[in-house]
């Protein structure tokens, strides 16, 4: 199976993912933040009104064979989302649209491989040895779903769940032909981080390439620091990685990725002689920024969309006055971006902006010759900016250059796009289309297609989180 991703922006060809499972609603108010959730999610609504056509438009343009002309059939009522779940013989099953669910089915066929994670999963959230053993009854089916719901065949929650499963990039990011295996910074997610682990490690489906997945350790006797030093420790999210050119990668600093563990990639992507260029974004940690995929994405060569706080124009103060500025009354968020080279790390370049960053990387890193634009969350305008930014405004999947996915409530953002050129399109009308034939998917040039996003959007995470792309076709430059 080819891996190889050198770009956010080349077609995709294949990545993982993860439907929304019944632990997403198993999230209770008192349990939320523990969980990472803010808001509590309508399961039936996001499921069959908003993920679902995120399904059917990756398998458009990824696998078209398993979904052409099968719509309506899929959608029926009589259908009852058999085609959508991956315990069911009618599951789409597709090798470029992968769920993580059907992949963890199939490890579990393996009886050393299930008893072995049933123990360390058992182990990490305390369960009887009695459960364990009953666990491991279980036919390979039901004991995923159970291990990612946390919900036992008789309905019995037997452990806390994953919500967080369904966002696919923070479990790892592929960089070249190599994977880069997260550290979870928030203990909600230790578990993801394992069966990511077992996945990978053991699945057919990666077999040619165990020896090329990164695992980071912990700093030398990290298990000594105590608590007030928890920022010492490695800690990292796919959300705070972009592989941005053949050459060059982003790491974020970040509430959910440590300094400690952007040191130690940075070390390991020289050694290993994977990139040239590493650059280190340290944004404000803040529960609304999260990851650097939250405050910048991007869309091609030459166009990105980002949070205007870290615009040229804020940084430098321009829309202040000059006692404004000089008083500092607008509270400034600092960015700090620091670019490393592997011939001469000691001498690393900075840049004052985010914007900066991304016009350097449109011309030097993927060599335009265009005008490089810069499209704003909420179109820059107070309070759109922040309140369609907390909506994934900026946090979008390019399916090939120029074509992203977005949510459809952030309207100013889609007013911004326009304005810069784009097609509007809703995915429902999209699909028609494509189903009956009027458009295919080659024909599809600058495109945001707007995706239902009523619940989606409570998750916190757009499609970019939503998305661990393992095969991207290069850019020609």
């Amino acid at each position: 199976m080819k891996v190889s991703v050198t770009s956010e922006i080349g077609t995709l060809r294949r990545l993982l993912v993860h439907s929304p499972d019944s632990g997403l609603g198993k999230v209770v108010p008192s349990k939320a933040q523990d969980w990472l959730f803010e808001d509590i999610v309508h399961l039936d609504t996001i499921r069959k009104d908003e993920y679902d056509y995120y399904t059917k438009i990756l398998l458009y343009f990824l696998d078209p064979e398993k979904i052409k002309g099968k719509l309506n059939e899929v959608d029926s009522e009589k259908g009852n989302r058999s085609f959508y779940k991956p315990e069911h013989p009618d599951f789409y099953r597709s090798d470029k649209v992968i769920e993580l669910q059907w992949l963890l089915s199939d490890l579990l066929e393996n009886e050393a491989i299930k008893t072995q994670l049933v123990s360390s999963i058992c182990a990490i959230e305390g369960c009887t040895y009695q459960m364990q053993n009953e666990l491991l009854t279980y036919e390979p089916n039901e004991l995923a779903k159970t291990l990612i719901s946390g919900t036992a065949a008789n309905r019995q929650l037997l452990f806390a769940p994953i919500p967080n499963f369904i966002f696919t990039r923070d479990l790892g990011i592929t960089i070249k032909d190599h994977v880069l295996l997260n550290k979870p910074a928030k203990k909600a997610r230790t578990r993801e981080a394992l069966l990511a682990k077992y996945i990978f490690f053991n699945h057919p489906l990666f077999a040619a390439f165990t020896g090329k997945i990164i695992e980071l350790s912990d700093s030398h006797h990290s298990f000594l620091l105590p608590k007030e030093e928890d920022e010492r420790k490695i800690t990292l999210e796919g959300g705070d990685i972009m592989v941005v050119s053949e050459n060059h990668i982003l790491v974020g600093v970040s509430e959910r990725t440590s300094s400690e563990a952007a040191v130690k990639i940075t070390q390991t992507l020289f050694e290993m002689g994977l990139m040239e260029k590493v650059t280190i974004v340290k944004i404000p940690k803040k529960r609304d920024y999260m990851h650097i995929d939250t405050v910048f994405t991007q869309v091609k060569r030459n166009v990105w969309v980002m949070l205007g706080n870290f615009s040229r124009k804020a940084v430098k103060h321009e829309d202040e006055t000059a006692v404004e500025r000089m008083l500092e009354i607008k509270k400034e968020e600092k960015i700090k971006i620091l670019q490393f080279h592997r011939n001469s790390p000691e001498e690393p370049i900075s840049f004052d902006s985010l914007e900066d960053l991304l016009i350097d990387i449109s011309k030097v890193d993927l060599q335009c010759k265009e005008e490089v634009k810069i499209i704003f969350s909420g179109n820059n305008e107070f309070p759109y900016s922040a309140r369609e930014q907390w909506t994934d405004s900026c946090n979008l999947l390019a399916l090939k250059e120029g074509v992203v996915l977005g949510y459809d409530r952030n309207d100013k953002t889609t007013e911004a796009f326009k304005n810069a050129g784009f097609t509007i399109v809703g995915v429902k009308d999209l699909l028609l289309q494509l189903e009956a034939g009027s458009l295919t998917v080659d024909q599809i040039k600058d495109t945001f297609i707007l995706m239902p996003s009523a619940e989606l959007s409570r998750a916190r995470g757009g499609f970019h989180c939503m998305s661990m792309p393992l095969w991207r076709e290069p850019l020609t430059i």
